[in-house]
């Protein structure tokens, strides 16, 4: 037998061995984990007693304990990326649209990275109201700001992409659109791994979570970067001279929704805060009991957060600023009796305060989506509020 016909047979069978290990032997009988979760879930719910929800802290003044509140939070998101030594804006394109003018821009939002984002100006003479329009996941990471903003100057297959996406969460009306048509400056740009931020190798969202992992081996996370980043464009929004820097409010579905709670939290630039499907409590989403196995996820994980504070504990440091949300009964990323439970904690907050009529929870019956009648509610909570 030659040597090269030697050495590709037991190449083989070396390939066959691995691939029975692979399919057959890795299985074994004692076992700690289970659809993807701990066996001893159950017990780590049980230990959670959240010390530094408001109710629970020592700290009884509300603005004290926002304060101690919010500093851990920050704590728990890790090293925020260094601010640019300036914007540098510059316009890449523009159109003229009914009512208003779209720009598509490019910014450094920080010292590491300069970014592209969509801003609408209402036609008019200003300063306008202004929103800034934080779009979802959907395990889609192709498109970013697009979901948000009809795009333009650029591939056709993005906007293919984009029309798409509208039609299938948004029913078929662009938000960020739909806004600026009503007054309001609209801006969006894209988080951390969506649209222009993606790979270099196109996207794969198995290799989200790998690329959390090792942004955390920098001391740094990636989903604290989001909402850092979230941050850092409402701070560039409030420099336009077509903007009202005292009425920016913020809206998003599903993980638009969880960034707009976030940021309506730590950021006083933010007055009014929209956010549909996504709010729950960790005892029901980090469980098995409601037959979700995937949980959480590197998109909402800060390292040590759940040791203090839950999300709607979170959610409300942004007490007493005027909050909509909106979850669906029909909604299988989010069993309703989590999101019950953070309705209800939310809800003793604000009223805690006296500002129990500035917080507008709502459960209808839809499914996970953003549909017209929310976009038409939100509007007109914009305009009550901001």
């Amino acid at each position: 037998m030659r040597r090269k016909q030697y050495i590709k047979l037991l190449l083989t069978g070396v390939f066959l061995l691995t691939s029975t290990f692979v399919s057959h032997a890795q299985k074994r009988e004692n076992h700690e984990f289970v659809k993807n979760m701990p066996v001893y879930m159950e017990e780590l719910i049980a230990d959670l007693d959240y010390p530094l929800a408001w109710g629970n802290s020592k700290i009884k003044n509300f603005k004290k304990w926002k304060k101690t509140a919010r500093e851990k939070v920050f704590e728990c998101m890790l090293t925020p990326p260094p601010p640019a030594a300036s914007y540098d804006m510059e316009v890449l394109a523009e159109e003229q649209r009914d009512g208003y003018k779209a720009r598509k821009i490019a910014f450094n939002l920080s010292r590491y990275y300069r970014v592209t984002a969509l801003l609408l100006i209402p036609d008019g003479k200003g300063p306008f109201p202004a929103v800034n329009a934080l779009h979802d996941h959907g395990a889609h990471l192709y498109i970013g700001k697009e979901k948000m903003i009809r795009p333009f100057a650029v591939d056709s297959a993005v906007i293919k992409d984009a029309d798409a996406w509208a039609d299938n969460l948004y029913e078929g009306q662009y938000f960020g659109d739909y806004l600026a048509k009503h007054g309001y400056v609209v801006f969006s740009a894209d988080a951390p791994m969506w649209g222009e931020r993606g790979r270099a190798e196109g996207v794969d969202r198995s290799k989200y979570d790998m690329i959390a992992g090792n942004m955390m081996m920098y001391g740094v996370d990636l989903s604290a970067y989001m909402t850092y980043d979230d941050m850092a464009g409402t701070d560039f929004l409030a420099t336009l001279p077509e903007v009202d820097a005292e009425r920016i409010g913020c809206v998003g579905c599903s993980m638009g929704a969880y960034r707009a709670w976030m940021l309506s939290a730590l950021s006083d630039r933010i007055k009014v805060g929209a956010a549909i499907c996504w709010m729950i409590t960790s005892d029901v989403q980090l469980t098995t009991r409601y037959g979700r196995s995937e949980n959480g996820g590197f998109a909402n994980c800060i390292p040590g957060l759940r040791r203090y504070l839950d999300y709607p504990h979170i959610a409300s440091l942004a007490c007493p600023k005027p909050m909509l949300f909106v979850s669906g009964k029909r909604d299988k990323l989010f069993p309703l009796p989590g999101v019950e439970k953070a309705f209800g904690i939310m809800n003793d907050t604000w009223k805690s305060q006296g500002a129990a009529d500035k917080l507008d929870t709502e459960i209808w019956d839809i499914p996970h989506s953003c549909p017209k009648t929310f976009q038409e509610k939100t509007l007109a909570f914009f305009k009550k509020y901001l």
